[in-house]
């Protein structure tokens, strides 16, 4: 059974999901900064009037999309880890493909997720993340593997911590690794795809005993 406990429910009209998606695809470019209202209302082929009417400000906007963004990529985290039907290592498998193919679909999306963490993180406090994950039927079998004596003792933030990054941080460090090794976009996803088995097999080599 799996739990999810982050809960949106938003229905837009035509029009606002127009605005919607082309303002996010401008905001992952270009940032909140450098992104007008003018900018939205020609990407969305509407005048600035109605842009207006159905959002009020640029910044309201944005906060939507943001909540919007952290809630589908940490509620695919939650989904996974309390599902309980699967291993440990199934859930860093699903884990794994779940959030590279969603990187891999949206490439900009961790630097957008991690400027706007840095720069308002009052929009992630508003989300029980922390407790819900530390909870997690993932933790509850790594914290029976150590009493079982089939995993190390090792903080389970730490644990939570080296899955994320192993997935997240080649994506956000692509420029460096593409010109390192002369890949281009295509080889450079298909590496990220061969990770989704390497990363479950990494993470049970530094927990096992």
């Amino acid at each position: 059974m799996c739990t999810i406990i982050f809960k949106v429910e938003t229905k837009y009209s035509d029009t606002e999901l127009k605005i919607r998606d082309a303002a996010k695809s401008l905001f992952l470019k270009k940032g909140y900064s450098a992104t007008t209202t003018r900018d939205i209302a020609q990407e969305s082929q509407i005048n600035l009037a109605l842009l207006n009417y159905y959002f009020t400000s640029k910044r309201r906007l944005f906060e939507i999309i943001m909540f919007e963004t952290l809630y589908d990529f940490l509620n695919k985290m939650v989904e996974v880890y309390n599902d309980e039907e699967t291993t440990i290592r199934e859930k860093i498998e699903l884990a794994s493909s779940k959030y590279i193919d969603m990187i891999i679909a949206e490439p900009l999306l961790p630097t957008f997720i991690l400027n706007e963490l840095k720069n308002n993180p009052t929009n992630f406090l508003k989300m029980p993340t922390a407790k819900v994950i530390m909870k997690s039927q993932l933790i509850s079998q790594y914290n029976d593997g150590v009493k079982k004596g089939i995993y190390k003792k090792v903080d389970s933030i730490h644990f939570i911590t080296n899955i994320l990054s192993l997935i997240v941080f080649p994506f956000i460090c692509s420029p460096i690794i593409m010109k390192m090794e002369k890949l281009n976009k295509t080889d450079f996803n298909k590496m990220m795809n061969q990770r989704k088995k390497l990363i479950p097999e990494w993470i049970i080599q530094m927990i096992k005993k």
